[in-house]
């Protein structure tokens, strides 16, 4: 009879080992599972946060824009102007500044920047090779000399200079390419187009627009 509850007890015993040892399996495969699923989780984000910066890189840091050419600080050291003439001529230092918004430098070739009045070139001023850095400014000081020789007599010519007031623009294409992440060219031409107006009586800019 011993016997028998001894077995007996040893089958409880066996049993509830074996309930324990099930249970803790259990355990173990859930923590298992929770881990995997943070895991993919995570890579998950990862993956979003990965393709978040890339369109975020991408639509600034790649995009390329075109640079700008502008006409700076103007100052006019010589004029002379003749109503019954009608005539003028002039000369300037000026700046010429080639803007660069771009994640990489600007190199652009040697150009030319034209002035006319009234579409009628009236000089014109040479413009080096060179360089504009990353999201940077470049500025070539430059003298400018202009006359009225290459017009006609039937232009508005001496109405303005009886005013006092004779208004000029200024048009230039510079071609070059744009380099970003040292792997990537783009070609890219910036232009100007601007308008000057000069005062006769004090002999300074009154205005300068550029588009």
């Amino acid at each position: 009879m011993a016997e028998k509850i001894k077995q007996a007890l040893a089958s409880v015993k066996g049993y509830a080992r074996k309930d324990e040892e099930s249970a803790t399996l259990q355990t173990d495969e859930e923590l298992k599972r929770q881990k995997r699923i943070k895991l993919f989780t995570y890579i998950g984000i990862f993956i979003v946060f990965q393709i978040i910066v890339m369109t975020v890189f991408g639509l600034t840091v790649m995009k390329v824009k075109t640079p700008k050419v502008r006409l700076g600080e103007t100052s006019i050291t010589n004029l002379n102007s003749a109503t019954a003439t009608p005539s003028f001529d002039t000369t300037f230092n000026t700046q010429i500044r080639v803007k660069n918004t771009n994640w990489g430098p600007y190199k652009f070739d040697a150009g030319t920047v034209t002035f006319m009045y009234q579409g009628v070139p009236v000089g014109t001023v040479a413009v080096p090779k060179s360089k504009a850095g990353m999201r940077s400014t470049k500025k070539i000081n430059v003298e400018v000399s202009l006359n009225s020789n290459a017009l006609t007599s039937s232009s508005t010519l001496g109405s303005e200079l009886s005013s006092g007031v004779v208004t000029l623009t200024s048009q230039a294409k510079l071609t070059g390419k744009v380099e970003l992440m040292l792997i990537m060219k783009k070609k890219k031409s910036a232009t100007m187009d601007c308008t000057m107006a000069i005062d006769l009586s004090t002999k300074t800019v009154q205005s300068l627009q550029c588009k």
